[in-house]
């Protein structure tokens, strides 16, 4: 269940691949409130490829005009790939509820990532209200918060010395 009162940005984006995906998650976001920008495919007619979506997406997070990112192609894989080469934009690809729920408390994921070929609608909704409902460290010890968090630094800063 989606925390209620938390209505967030949430940039999305689908290939033809994860257009089916992307569309039955956006419906149920919005029966949640939430604000939704389609970064594409907007129809199977007029397809977008997983390079072009998941830069716009990825640029959404990175500006701050996003909370949140879902992205949906074959495998999830092709839109995680582009979305990383982003500063500051961390994108998992996930196949289950449990990984959709730690790549938030460990690794602070922005960006979901999942397969359209892989992920049924039932398990990809599932895993988009754990992913939306969980905060980095959520309900860890303090050691466990301090570890995370001194990782997070470390991750930042090898951001700034490879992203120039």
């Amino acid at each position: 269940m989606m925390k209620e009162g938390k209505n967030m940005n949430i940039v999305i984006g689908a290939d033809k691949g994860g257009f089916y995906l992307k569309e039955a998650v956006a419906d149920m976001l919005r029966e949640h409130g939430h604000n939704i920008t389609d970064a594409g495919t907007l129809s199977l007619e007029r397809p977008c490829t997983y390079t072009i979506t998941a830069q716009k997406a990825a640029g959404m997070i990175q500006n701050g005009k996003a909370d949140k990112g879902l992205l949906f192609c074959g495998t999830g894989m092709g839109m995680s790939m582009v979305a990383n080469k982003f500063k500051g934009v961390y994108a998992a690809v996930v196949e289950s509820v449990y990984a959709a729920e730690y790549c938030r408390k460990i690794n602070n994921a922005n960006i979901l990532c999942m397969g359209g070929f892989i992920i049924g609608e039932t398990m990809a909704k599932d895993m988009v209200r754990v992913f939306l409902d969980t905060n980095f460290v959520q309900d860890f010890p303090d050691w466990r918060v301090e570890f995370l968090t001194e990782q997070k630094k470390l991750m930042e800063e090898l951001e700034n010395k490879m992203f120039k």
